[in-house]
């Protein structure tokens, strides 16, 4: 799984800061990370921060192997705070995501749903 971060003009994307939500997602969506080609951090300000102590916000979209990508975002007052809280809700979607993938498949035998059960009856009682 690689990890992207992103950062508007507003942030300073330094090695900590980018060394800190790479370990976030690493460590919030490691049970995923065969199913996940890659993850973009996207990290701004929702209004200036340094005149008026304004709020970050963090948005995280994960390319899922073979499904459409995922996408969850958090506003907090800080960006680690922002950083945390996306990657938990980004971990809660995709594992309600695989949940509905995986109850939508329980009960179907696969090789008659493709169509390659046997036509032979004379195995049959």
């Amino acid at each position: 799984m690689q990890i992207h971060i992103n950062t508007d003009n507003t942030i300073d994307g330094h090695a900590p800061l980018t060394t800190h939500a790479e370990a976030v997602v690493n460590e919030t969506l490691s049970r995923f990370s065969e199913r996940i080609s890659h993850v973009e951090v996207h990290l701004s300000t929702v209004n200036d921060h340094k005149k008026t102590g304004g709020e970050f916000h963090c948005l995280m979209d994960a390319q899922i192997v073979g499904h459409q990508p995922i996408v969850a975002s958090e506003t907090a007052s800080s960006v680690h705070q922002a950083i945390r809280g996306a990657a938990e809700r980004l971990r809660k979607t995709i594992n309600s995501t695989f949940g509905r993938i995986n109850d939508n498949t329980k009960g179907i035998d696969p090789i008659i749903e493709l169509g390659l059960e046997s036509t032979d009856d004379s195995k049959t009682e």
